[in-house]
C-alpha cells in the first residue's frame, strides 16, 4: 500500500474516485485470475491542442489523479498516468484567440507540430500549447506522463497496432461505416496520410493496401496515386479509431472523457478489441458551459483559461470546481469563483472535525490533497475580503491586513500564506468584477431609520469584534422595524450602504471592518455620498 489508510475503509468509500477505482481493481483482478501479468496500472486523459488550454482540460487531468490515487489505496500495483495530446491532428481552423492568424491560414490542413509557432516562443504550435499545458500541471504537482501524438507515430511505438488495423482494415470499416453518410462512406478510410508533398493530413480516398509491405496507396489533391506506409509517422488514424489503437497499443486500463464522446464508445471499444487490446473502464463527465449555457471551446476561447482563474483564485479553488458532481453539467465562468473558493474554505475547516478515515474519505478536501491537507486556517472569507476591499476602498493589501490583524490578532501573511494569496486575489476580482457593476439606491424612510438606529448601535459596540453578537443587533434592529420578509432588511443594507444586492452575513463583515468604520460608512451612504454619477 503507498498509505497507512485502512483498506476496509477504502473499500467502502463512496466518494466517487473511490467507486471508480473499486472498478479498475476489478479489472485488474479479472486479469490476473486469467493469467496475465499486471506490472503496472495505466490511466490516461487525452488533449486537443488545437487552441489554448481551458480548465476543462485541466479537470480531465485533476479528475482522472484522484481516481489513480484512489486505486494506490486499493493495491500495491504500481500506477502510471499518461497525459496524451493529440498534436498530429491536422488544424482546420485557425483559433479565434491567438496572434498571427493570417500565418496559420496557410498552414490550415497540416499537423499542429508542423505549424510555426504564432507566439514564437517554441518550435511549432502544437509544442507551443504542449507546453501550456505541462507548465500548469507541473505547478499544480500532478504526476504524469507526457506524450506527444507526433512522438508516439514516429517513434514506432504504435507500429505494431497500425499494422494489426491493416491487417484488419475489413473488419475496422464495418465498424465506421455504419456511423456515416453515404457520401462519406464513398471516400471513408481509417487512415489519413500524411502528404509526402504537402505535408497535409489528408481525408485521402485509399485506393489500395498491401499487409505484407505495410502500406496504403491514395489519390492525393492532384488526383495522382501515392504510396505511403502505415507506420512510421506516415499515417494517423481517424480520431474514433485513433483513440481504439491508442488503448490497445498503450495497455490503457482507465480513460474518462466528456458527455460528447459517449455515443462513440462503442466504436472505441470496438476498435481497440480489433487492434488486439482489452477495452478499458470507462467514466463520461457532464461538459462545461459558459455563462450562456454555450458548450466551452478551446477554438473560440469561451469560457475560461487556466491562467484567467488563477488571477482571481487559488488553484484549490480550480480543484473543487472540478471534484463536485462531475456528472452534471456545470457553467464555468468567472461568477463561480467566489464561491468555489469559500466553499473550499468551508469544507477544510469541516474536515478539521472529522473523525476516523470513513468521514474523512467522504470529504474533497482528503482528494484534493492526497489525505494530507494543509493545517491552514482561513479567519476570514473571501466573501468578506471583497466587501472588505469595497466599504474600506483600500487596493493596498497592508491596509487590508490591519483590518484581518483587529479581526484576528493572530494571522499573519507569514502564518496565513493561503489567506495572503486570498487578498491579493479579492483586490483583483472587486477590480475587475465587483466595482463595475455597483450601484448604489437611495434608502425609502423606513430603510432609513433602520440604518440610523443600526449606526448608533454599532457605534455603542466600539470595538466588539464577536461576528455573532453584531448580526444579533442586526436582526433585531430589522424586527423592531418590521422588515418582512427579514432578507429585504439586509437586501436594503447591502444596496444602501455596499452597492450591490447581497453579501456575506454582515455581522460578520461589521465586526472585521470593524463596528465604528462600519456606523461611519452607513451614515456616510445616508448622506448621499455615494449616490454620485459614477454609482
Amino acid at each position: 500500500m503507498t498509505s497507512d489508510l485502512p483498506l476496509p475503509a477504502a473499500l467502502a468509500a463512496r466518494a466517487w474516485p473511490f467507486e471508480e477505482a473499486r472498478k479498475v481493481l476489478a479489472r485488474v483482478e479479472r486479469q490476473i485470475a486469467s493469467g496475465k501479468e499486471v506490472p503496472e496500472v495505466r490511466f490516461e486523459t487525452g488533449y486537443g491542442p488545437s487552441g489554448l488550454p481551458h480548465i476543462g482540460t485541466f479537470g480531465e487531468v485533476a479528475r482522472t489523479t484522484w481516481v489513480r490515487r484512489a486505486f494506490e489505496r486499493l493495491s500495491p500495483i504500481p500506477t502510471r498516468l499518461i497525459a496524451m495530446s493529440d498534436d498530429m491532428d491536422g488544424l482546420r481552423k485557425v483559433p479565434d484567440n491567438v496572434p498571427n492568424k493570417e500565418m496559420m491560414a496557410q498552414h490550415l490542413g497540416k499537423p499542429l507540430t508542423a505549424i510555426p509557432d504564432p507566439f514564437g516562443t517554441h518550435e511549432s504550435y502544437g509544442r507551443n500549447m504542449n507546453a501550456r499545458l505541462c507548465a500548469f500541471l507541473d505547478r499544480f504537482g500532478f504526476e504524469y506522463d507526457f506524450r506527444s501524438a507526433t512522438d508516439m507515430y514516429k517513434s514506432g511505438i504504435y507500429d505494431a497496432a497500425l499494422l494489426r488495423v491493416l491487417a484488419k482494415y475489413d473488419e475496422v470499416m464495418a465498424v465506421m461505416l455504419p456511423t456515416l453518410g453515404d457520401e462519406r462512406r464513398e471516400t471513408y478510410s481509417p487512415f489519413l496520410p500524411i502528404s509526402p508533398r504537402s505535408g497535409k493530413v489528408l481525408l485521402a480516398r485509399v485506393v489500395g493496401r498491401d499487409v505484407a509491405r505495410g502500406t496504403i496507396t491514395y489519390i492525393e489533391e492532384d488526383g495522382s496515386e501515392e504510396t505511403v506506409p502505415v507506420t512510421g509517422g506516415h499515417c494517423k488514424l481517424q480520431w474514433k479509431p485513433d483513440f481504439g489503437m491508442r488503448w490497445a497499443a498503450l495497455g490503457i486500463d482507465y480513460e474518462m472523457y466528456g458527455k460528447d464522446h459517449l455515443p462513440s464508445q462503442p466504436l472505441y471499444d470496438r476498435i481497440c478489441r480489433i487492434a488486439g487490446g482489452e477495452p478499458p473502464e470507462h467514466f463520461v463527465f457532464e461538459l462545461f458551459l459558459d455563462e450562456h449555457g454555450q458548450k466551452i471551446s478551446k477554438s473560440k476561447g469561451n469560457g475560461l483559461s487556466i491562467d484567467e482563474w488563477l488571477t482571481y483564485g487559488p488553484e484549490e479553488s480550480i480543484a473543487l470546481f472540478m471534484f463536485q458532481k462531475p456528472k452534471a453539467a456545470k457553467k464555468l465562468y468567472f461568477d463561480q469563483i467566489p464561491k468555489a473558493v469559500d466553499d473550499y474554505i468551508a469544507l477544510l475547516d469541516a474536515y478539521r472535525g472529522l473523525v476516523g478515515p470513513e468521514a474523512q474519505l467522504e470529504s474533497p478536501i482528503w482528494h484534493l490533497h492526497n489525505g494530507k491537507p494543509p493545517a491552514e486556517h482561513y479567519p476570514v472569507s473571501f466573501a468578506l475580503l471583497l466587501n472588505l476591499v469595497s466599504a474600506s476602498n483600500a487596493h493596498n493589501r497592508d491596509v487590508l491586513w490591519g483590518f484581518i490583524r483587529a479581526y484576528a490578532p493572530e494571522a499573519s501573511p507569514e502564518h496565513n500564506p493561503g489567506l495572503d494569496r486570498l487578498v491579493d486575489h479579492a483586490i483583483r476580482y472587486y477590480e475587475d468584477f465587483v466595482r463595475p457593476h455597483k450601484k448604489f439606491r437611495a434608502p425609502d424612510a423606513k430603510e432609513r431609520a433602520a440604518l440610523a438606529e443600526l449606526a448608533d448601535q454599532l457605534e455603542a459596540m466600539g470595538d466588539e469584534r464577536d461576528g455573532e453578537k453584531v448580526q444579533f443587533e442586526v436582526y433585531e434592529i430589522g424586527k423592531r422595524h418590521a422588515f418582512e420578509p427579514l432578507r429585504d432588511w439586509f437586501r436594503a443594507i447591502y444596496e444602501v450602504v455596499i452597492g450591490q444586492s447581497q453579501g456575506p452575513r454582515f455581522g460578520s463583515f461589521a465586526a472585521l471592518f470593524g463596528c465604528a468604520q462600519t456606523a461611519n460608512l452607513i451614515r456616510r451612504a445616508l448622506a448621499g455620498a455615494f449616490l454620485g454619477p459614477e454609482a
